[in-house]
């Protein structure tokens, strides 16, 4: 069958592609996450990176760029402010002296709840519409669709 431009036009649907809501939602969710969060002079990128080290503090960047599945350019600037800003330090591991380890200070260990409040605050406005039941269930679809595009 022989498609011309208009049918290639008309045939995809923003409202119903996976990828262009996710995107979206994407976007508005951090969006609304980044204005929770300035008060407390975070980023969304620092706070990403700040969760994950909030769960295992003294990784090494080559750990956080594999757990936030970032690039490595991204990680190493996003690690650059957070120690310029007084949220990490990073130390010379004792195993390997080539290597780093990138760790919390008392202000990031500070952070930590009001971070987390403002993340959930956005949570729920997200899904303020949402039954408890719905929200369960969009919850496991999103981890469904995540896990099937990990099997690339």
């Amino acid at each position: 069958m022989l498609f011309n431009s208009y049918s290639l036009r008309m045939s995809f649907q923003k409202e119903k592609s996976a990828g262009f809501l996710a995107n979206q939602m994407a976007r508005l969710f951090a969006k609304g996450l980044q204005q929770r969060i300035r008060p407390l002079g975070l980023a969304p990128a620092q706070f990403m990176t700040l969760l994950a080290l909030w769960d295992e503090d003294g990784l090494t960047q080559s750990e956080l760029v594999r757990r936030l599945d970032v690039e490595q350019a991204t990680m190493a600037n996003t690690l650059t402010r957070m120690e310029r800003d007084g949220l990490i330090e990073r130390r010379t591991r004792p195993d390997d002296g080539r290597s780093q380890s990138v760790h919390l200070t008392p202000r990031a260990v500070e952070l930590r709840d009001p971070a987390t409040a403002a993340a959930r605050a956005q949570n729920e406005a997200a899904l303020a519409e949402f039954s408890e039941e719905e929200r369960q269930t969009f919850l496991a679809l999103m981890r469904r669709a995540i896990g099937a595009m990990h099997q690339d």
